[in-house]
Order: structure tokens, then sequence, then C-alpha cells
């Protein structure tokens, strides 16, 4: 493996690993986003919307869960989340 294919498989393993707290941020960030998700959080409730969104992410981009959990997460809207390889 070259050097450059080396650092991208790093990059994008760090990427991987936080994605999902990067999707929240976004909702969060975005007011459009943000007002239709309370308004499904309000219709089906917290847990379920997100686990929702955080099985949706890993499906999306065929992730593999990581052993770990990430129980600090910079978007408000999540306590924890799944990390990927």
């Amino acid at each position: 493996m070259s050097d450059v294919a080396r650092f991208i498989e790093k990059a994008l393993s760090r990427f991987s690993k936080s994605i999902t707290d990067q999707v929240f941020l976004m909702i969060q960030g975005d007011r459009d986003l943000m007002y239709e998700y309370l308004k499904l959080v309000e219709v089906h409730g917290l847990t379920i919307v997100n686990q929702q969104i955080g099985k949706a992410v890993k499906n999306r981009f065929s992730l593999l869960s990581d052993v770990q959990r990430e129980h600090s997460p910079q978007s408000t809207l999540i306590q924890s989340y799944q990390q990927f390889e």
C-alpha cells in the first residue's frame, strides 16, 4: 500500500468513527432539518428517531460497527453513538 493510500485510509477511518455525530451536527446546524427532526421526535419519540438515523448511516455507507461507543458526542441531539470501523 502506498503512503498516499495509507494516509487516505487513516483519514477515512477517523471520519467513519464519528460519522454519526457529524450527521447529527449537520441536522442541528440546519434550520429546516432541525425543524423536521423535532417534529419527528414529537411524533415518534427521541429514541426511535435517533436509532433509525444511526442505523441509516450504517446501512447507507455499508459500515461495520466498532466495539466502542462514543459517550461524549459533539452534537447535543445525542448522548452517545456507535463508532464504525
